[in-house]
């Protein structure tokens, strides 16, 4: 059974900074792409970042040079910190494979208040 549990997230001002947190279970963790998504309220999710199997991460323009990507294999575990927070960040954030591939976890609720 894929368990995908996100925590992390929280209310910050614009500016402020918070580090996401993904524990993945019941899957290979280190054969697969992973990847962050969110959705904000009344907007389809969408992928902000997402790290290869050997740890090459990809972003989003809107995140380019603000959040960061990361994976621990060994405790399959996937990271995001988020520096620089924007109120256009506001939304539930997730993880995934990149392919979107099994079913959401519940995510976790970033608000960046200006």
């Amino acid at each position: 059974q894929v368990q995908l549990v996100e925590s992390g997230g929280g209310l910050v001002q614009s500016g402020g900074s918070l580090r996401l947190s993904c524990a993945v279970s019941g899957i290979t963790f280190n054969s697969w792409t992973m990847g962050w998504y969110r959705q904000a309220p009344g907007k389809q999710r969408e992928v902000v970042a997402s790290i290869s199997t050997s740890g090459i991460g990809n972003y989003a323009d809107s995140v380019k040079g603000r959040f960061t990507i990361s994976r621990d294999n060994a405790k399959s575990t996937l990271s995001l910190q988020m520096n620089g927070l924007k109120p256009e960040d506001t939304a539930v954030y997730y993880c995934n494979r990149r392919d979107a591939h099994y079913s959401w976890g519940q995510g976790t609720q970033v608000t960046v208040s200006a």
